[in-house]
């Protein structure tokens, strides 16, 4: 997800997304707990796309 498609993203799509990432960020560290995963590059993408999703959560809410 590019940044100017989070830009675009309300404060209640912005939480969505955010849970939805977190689920599978949780999903693939089990996964690769258990058993290597092949691309371990994926969980390094969602936690960047975490932090980005916070970033730009925090701050809409401090523009309020």
């Amino acid at each position: 997800m590019k940044n100017s498609e989070i830009k675009a993203l309300s404060i209640e799509e912005l939480n969505e997304k955010l849970k939805t990432e977190q689920d599978n960020l949780g999903k693939l560290n089990f996964a690769h707990a258990i058993s290597p995963i092949e691309n371990t590059m994926k969980i390094r993408q969602s936690r960047k796309l975490i932090e980005r999703l916070q970033t730009e959560l925090r701050a809409k809410e401090l523009a309020k």
